[in-house]
């Protein structure tokens, strides 16, 4: 009777073998969650990326709306081919024309914050610029992109978007 008592509770664990595959089941299970949440990362800040290009994008053009329709006031424009300055004056806002000469016009609420940098430090191409260049010459804003040297998964440079 005290045999039997002493082999099941000798039993009652997990042999070294038994541990040995149910981690190694673990570990590949692991291996296969970790890039797929890299890429589920990856997929979010590119979505981020695109919305954060697309609201500066449209706020500049409807910057150069209102000045092409002279509804800023006669300072903004002047040498910048009715493109903004710099993002922040979007920010700041400008004076508008006639009846709203006394009113601010915003185009942006805030500089949107680059998913790809971590930062509200964008690169920028004025209309005189190179479109390929990295430089901003300062005359205005035409165009955004992004200053990270990453590339999305079909290969394309993020500052390229």
């Amino acid at each position: 009777m005290k045999r039997r008592a002493a082999r099941s509770s000798s039993r009652s664990g997990m042999t070294l073998v038994e541990l040995i595959v149910a981690f190694t089941i673990l570990l590949a299970l692991t291996s296969m969650a970790v890039p797929m949440a890299r890429s589920r990362v990856r997929r979010i800040k590119e979505r981020q990326l695109s919305e954060a290009l697309k609201e500066m994008r449209t706020a500049i053009d409807k910057y150069k709306d209102a000045a092409d329709n002279l509804k800023l006031g006669p300072q903004e424009g002047v040498d910048t081919f009715n493109y903004p300055k710099t993002l922040q004056s979007m920010v700041d806002g400008v004076k508008g024309a006639g009846a709203t000469a006394d009113v601010k016009v915003k185009f942006l609420r805030r500089i949107p914050l680059d998913p790809m940098t971590n930062s509200r430090d964008w690169g920028m191409h004025s209309m005189q610029d190179d479109p390929k260049s990295t430089g901003w010459g300062g005359q205005n804003v035409f165009d955004v992109y992004t200053k990270s040297d990453d590339k999305a998964a079909d290969g394309t440079p993020y500052a390229e978007w």
